[in-house]
């Protein structure tokens, strides 16, 4: 609603953890290939970026029960389409990182390659000092959800 554009010509990059510790990057965020950057004022990004943050709760706040699984199955159909397809399309996937990013066995959200075989490949976006040490915190948010656990 902000730019008046239609949600299929928005990319918005989010990585890590999906809740209170994911890490969105703006310089990366794009409307029709645009970097929101240079389209919106730093203030606008800023509240749209705490709104993506609490964007889980506000749409389970406002469908009620039984409205988590809408957003997830429509991810999985557009991956299933990808890999079925042989798309070798980049999308947003929870994978387990085997050192890229500087991260090692934990799952979290990056872009990843689709092809015929599922995940081809783990694309490593060139982040800053300042995007890897929030990937990183991310990150370790989520080995401490899996170890308090217990597993």
């Amino acid at each position: 609603t902000e730019l008046g554009v239609s949600v299929a010509d928005v990319y918005a990059c989010v990585v890590g953890e999906h809740g209170k510790n994911m890490v969105v990057i703006p310089r990366l965020c794009t409307v029709d290939g645009v970097p929101i950057t240079t389209l919106l004022p730093q203030e606008t990004i800023d509240r749209l970026i705490e709104r993506t943050i609490g964007a889980g709760a506000e749409i389970v706040g406002l469908l009620k029960t039984g409205s988590a699984f809408y957003a997830p199955s429509a991810g999985v159909a557009h991956m299933v389409d990808a890999i079925i397809m042989d798309k070798k399309q980049v999308v947003q996937c929870a994978v387990c990182l085997q050192g890229e990013y500087g991260i090692k066995d934990t799952v979290v959200s990056v872009p990843v390659k689709l092809d015929s075989n599922g995940v081809a490949e783990v694309v490593e976006l060139e982040l800053t000092p300042e995007e890897k040490e929030a990937l990183a915190s991310s990150a370790e948010a989520v080995k401490g959800l899996i170890k308090a656990m217990n597993l």
